[in-house]
């Protein structure tokens, strides 16, 4: 009865030590101090010389009796090795170990560093993976203890059910680093490998295969972005009617402006001063004339230099009238109401322009429409009145819709150096934005597999760069 007593007493006294374990385990906070309680507070259950925790993305994380680890210690060194070849061992639970169960280069150094007998402690179990028993998973860990003595059953019954217990805490604590390739991609492979018990359809890297290949295949609109503005779609040019110097400007630019209204002016000094000799010079033939005239009424002789008298009068007159119209074209005014647009007037004033160059432009303000420019790389085939978005700079938050007018059939070359497409668009209906706001266009294509999508320009980069 004393031995029963004693047995009894012994049972009781490691459940209630199994239980604190338990409570302590769940109550712990972070990893670090799970690692505490693995590594130092076993001992309420069985006795042992030394323990280590081992984690196969941090190496040797816990050691018992040591506040802090030194990652290049031989010790550790030795250990992390230990426990890495322990964890890609034939999947199983708590089991014994000994110098036999390492490789040679490991065991010889079993008695430098510990006693005769050792115990595993896997706490998330060692990967179940269809490449064999030397891959491991990202997060693969587990617990070693070590002693002199060997291990009785009682004791490995214990630490079972604590590596049992020390498993769903530790499963809630820790997170492997996701941006260790390494734990990233056993987790990958852990998740699609292959499983027996499963139909060839209900395999997770089946399903995930199909998921693929459905969401490349779905149909998704094509469109390219480029760059865009608001533009007069029927803007009057105004353009200079004659050879000389821009004096004056009666407008600003963006100004709205009458019929008939002055816009600007050219330097009338010089055509005025021509103009006047060119009358004196008429006037002086007329005289001429006149006088020739007279002495041709007594004298038949002068006769005959009337006639040549009268065309210098003509080509006089002729010049005079030149030039006077000169000087009503030297004041342009406005053909129709519009804004007038153009650039800063003071770069204008005082600039010598030749007849046919352009000086600014008259657009009825609601009379608008988008204009981008496509490079060559985005030029996709657009069907007629294809759907343009124009997204302008001051108002990313409203684009303003329209409907493709037409597309240049040669690319020219924009003031960048770079080529590229013009692709008028009508708007769909008035906006209240101006002419010359400046934005990004969504030109819209056909539909195509997402796959195409996504690949489109990749591909078009390798073709042009290996030739195929």
């Amino acid at each position: 009865m004393t031995a029963e007593l004693q047995v009894n007493a012994s049972l009781m006294a490691s459940s209630f030590a199994l239980l604190d374990l338990s409570r302590r385990a769940r109550q712990a906070a972070t990893l670090h101090e799970l690692g505490f309680v693995l590594v130092n507070d076993s001992r309420a259950l069985v006795a042992y010389r030394q323990a280590g925790l081992w984690l196969a993305t941090k190496g040797v994380y816990a050691l018992s009796g040591v506040v802090q680890i030194e990652a290049n210690a031989p010790y550790a060194l030795w250990l992390e090795k230990v426990c890495a070849h322990l964890a890609t061992q034939e999947p199983g639970g708590l089991r014994a170990v000994n110098a036999d169960d390492l490789p040679p280069e490991l065991a010889q150094e079993w008695d430098e560093w510990w006693p005769l007998h050792a115990v595993w402690l896997p706490l998330p179990g060692p990967a179940k993976s269809a490449t064999g028993p030397q891959e491991m998973a990202g997060d693969a860990a587990g617990l070693v203890l070590v002693r002199d003595l060997p291990w009785t059953e009682q004791e490995l019954a214990l630490l079972g059910e604590w590596a049992d217990i020390g498993r769903h805490a530790f499963h809630a604590l820790y997170r492997p680093r996701v941006s260790s390739w390494r734990s990233l991609r056993h987790r990958v492979g852990d998740h699609l490998a292959l499983k027996p018990e499963r139909r060839w359809w209900q395999q997770r890297a089946f399903q995930w295969t199909a998921l693929v290949v459905v969401i490349l295949a779905l149909p998704v609109r094509l469109t390219v972005l480029a760059p865009g503005e608001l533009v007069p779609a029927h803007p009057l040019v105004i353009r200079a009617p004659l050879d000389g110097v821009v004096d004056v400007f009666h407008v600003q630019p963006n100004q709205l402006v009458k019929k008939d209204q002055p816009l600007f002016g050219f330097d009338e000094a010089l055509i005025q001063s021509r103009a006047d000799v060119a009358a004196q010079a008429q006037a002086t033939a007329e005289t001429e004339y006149r006088q020739t005239s007279q002495q041709a009424l007594t004298d038949p002789k002068f006769k005959p230099q009337l006639a040549l008298l009268i065309g210098k009068i003509e080509e006089k007159r002729a010049e005079v009238d030149y030039l006077r119209d000169q000087l009503t074209r030297a004041r342009v005014l406005a053909p129709s109401d519009g804004v007038a647009l153009f650039d800063d007037p003071s770069e204008l004033i005082g600039k010598p322009v030749t007849i046919g160059e352009r000086i600014m432009r008259i657009a009825v303000p609601s009379d608008s429409e988008v204009e981008a420019w496509l490079p060559i790389a985005d030029a996709i085939a657009l069907a007629p009145q294809a759907k343009v978005s124009l997204y302008l700079n001051a108002s990313p938050l409203s684009p303003v819709s329209a409907r493709l007018r037409f597309e240049a059939h040669d690319a020219v070359q924009r003031p960048d150096g770079s080529y590229a497409y013009r692709v008028r668009a009508a708007l769909d209906e008035p906006t209240a934005h101006r002419v010359g706001l400046k934005g990004t266009a969504k030109v819209y294509g056909g539909w195509v597999p997402l796959v195409y999508w996504v690949l489109r320009r990749p591909l078009a980069a390798v073709r042009s760069t290996l030739g195929f």
